[in-house]
């Protein structure tokens, strides 16, 4: 009989009697651990999971914490100013005998289940921590909210040619909130304008100025 497990991300398919390397599992050497996430039972009968085997398991003896094999990672970059790095790394494992296959009862055994070395801390951790509120967000003060345009007394300056959302709100950051303000202006006003502005001769060719002026009744 033949069983197709899921731990640490990955599937195995195992018999009674295999050595088996898996990802780290929180357990000593010498203790029995038990898998739930049985895929596929093979053998005289095929049973498979939607997606687990109902009462399956796989029990094992755990035999020895061990390394994987040294993997190098070795970075080098083509550039002007060339780099090269090198990184070793070896996996953590644990060396398991399978002791036995269970098609049905795995909940009654009594057996520890095989937990991952990484998640039992941290889930012991954040069942026992209370849990803290979300902290409030400060709220924005009133002026960061409202928008330029609402400011007291300014005109809707996007009855203008040419100016939208964009353009009024440079025309509020340079001062200018009113047609009275654009009527008002003369050659050098514009002048300026344009320079601080770079409109680029934009308030002539559009003809801002006697446009304010009709919008004032001037």
């Amino acid at each position: 009989m033949f069983a197709v497990m899921k731990t640490g991300g990955k599937q195995y398919k195992v018999q009674s009697g295999d050595m088996l390397r898996v990802e780290k599992l929180a357990a000593d050497a010498g203790e029995t651990v038990q898998f739930n996430e049985i895929l596929m039972l093979g053998g005289d009968k095929t049973v498979v999971g939607a997606p687990l085997v109902d009462g399956a398991a796989v029990q094992a003896e755990v035999i020895d914490q061990v390394k994987g094999d040294k993997v190098i990672n070795f970075v080098r970059r083509r550039r002007k100013h060339s780099s090269k790095r090198t990184v070793g790394h070896r996996q953590k494992l644990t060396l398991l005998k399978i002791t036995e296959i269970l098609a049905s009862g795995a909940d009654k055994t009594g057996v520890k289940a095989a937990v991952g070395a990484g998640s039992v801390a941290g889930v012991a951790a954040a069942a026992a921590a209370p849990k803290k509120a979300a902290p409030k967000k400060a709220e924005k003060p009133a002026a960061k909210k409202a928008a330029a345009p609402a400011a007291a007394g300014a005109d809707d300056l996007k009855q203008l040619s040419g100016v939208g959302p964009a353009l009024e709100k440079k025309l509020h950051e340079a001062g200018v909130t009113t047609f009275a303000q654009i009527a008002a202006w003369t050659e050098e006003d514009i002048a300026a304008m344009d320079e601080k502005l770079s409109f680029k001769g934009r308030i002539e060719r559009e003809g801002w100025v006697d446009q304010a002026k009709e919008l004032t009744g001037k």
